[in-house]
């Protein structure tokens, strides 16, 4: 992201309304590999191949906003990694981590891991380190610190349905747990601003908050939310595109003024629900529109979501999500036209 960039999402994130909005993604591996040409495992196993398409993607659309922008991750096992879950890297899909939790009493065995040293976090920070100063000669610069959510890596760990059954079977085990994951997660984040000057958002995707009630995600999720986003930082972005309505209405008090959420609850109301001064991130339907719609679907959902939001203040035009597979260049420069348009 560049210097005006980043700018351009404080005035966003503090009330001022532009003329053109504001548009922007979150980019990763799902999209931006096969995009560039490469298989997933060529762009996440390479520096060079990493880097290159990172760089074309900025280039390629300079009027978008990239989320977080140049992040260097092993898709979903990059925490639960510390934790000792196996973790699979197929050639051409999005990598995985494995249940390592059997049962609920194994979590009483589990020690505090180091993200120095454990999983691939170092090798996450080896990469942003390694390649800061290519990719600030670029003009750009890394501004956020990365993790999946607590309640993400305890899903991960246990497996979903396991995780989900333990809130209800054995709470003070599961509380244990998040501590564990809550404490590792502070520590990484804190790494990464240690270890890149440049970094002054904090950036967490959570989809597990949707599968949870407002009571188990008050008990379970609220606190360990709030500390994570409890160090000084101008932007504290949450990405949840599972059901928002339970959590919604906590998102301030976590801390977060910066949320990507699922495309399914409407603008008019997610913004009833979240209140006034959090930014939306959203939000297009995006497999059906963005990914398999033609351009004249894009242009129309871009035009209509602004339509219905009513208030455009702390707006981002997006999709509902991170930008998912198979999205073509026409669409992105669809989109980008219909919001160059918007006033």
């Amino acid at each position: 992201m560049t210097d005006a960039q980043w700018q351009r999402l404080l005035e966003t994130l503090d009330g001022r309304i532009s003329s053109p909005p504001p548009a922007g993604f979150i980019i990763d591996s799902p999209w931006l590999p096969r995009w560039a040409g490469l298989t997933i495992l060529e762009y996440l196993a390479g520096d060079e191949l990493w880097l290159m398409a990172n760089l074309r993607a900025q280039a390629e659309f300079p009027e978008l906003l990239f989320l977080p922008g140049f992040w260097a991750e092993f898709g979903m096992c990059t925490e639960p990694s510390a934790f000792g879950a196996p973790c699979n890297f197929p050639a051409d899909a999005f990598p995985f981590a494995r249940p390592v939790i059997r049962s609920v009493e194994e979590i009483d065995g589990l020690h505090p891991p180091d993200p120095v040293s454990d999983g691939l976090a170092p090798f996450v920070l080896s990469r942003l380190v390694r390649l800061r100063p290519r990719i600030e000669s670029a003009g750009h610069k890394i501004r956020f610190s990365v993790s999946r959510g607590p309640l993400n890596v305890a899903s991960f760990l246990m497996g979903v349905e396991g995780f989900l059954t333990a809130l209800v079977t054995d709470p003070p085990r599961v509380h244990r747990l998040l501590d564990l994951i809550t404490d590792y997660l502070l520590r990484w984040h804190a790494r990464q601003r240690a270890a890149v000057s440049s970094i002054e958002g904090i950036m967490v995707l959570d989809d597990i908050i949707g599968f949870m009630g407002a009571g188990h995600f008050r008990e379970f999720g609220l606190p360990y939310f709030k500390e994570i986003f409890a160090p000084p930082a101008a932007v504290k972005f949450l990405h949840n595109d599972a059901e928002v309505r339970p959590s919604a209405r906590f998102l301030s008090e976590m801390g977060v003024n910066l949320f990507n959420p699922g495309f399914e609850t409407p603008l008019p109301e997610l913004r009833a629900l979240v209140g006034p001064e959090v930014t939306l991130l959203g939000s297009i339907p995006p497999r059906d529109v963005l990914a398999r719609g033609t351009p004249g679907d894009v242009e129309d959902a871009v035009r209509a979501q602004w339509a219905a939001a009513g208030d455009h203040a702390r707006i981002i035009l997006s999709c509902g999500g991170g930008m998912p597979p198979g999205v073509p260049t026409e669409n992105i420069r669809a989109f980008i036209d219909a919001a160059g348009e918007l006033k």
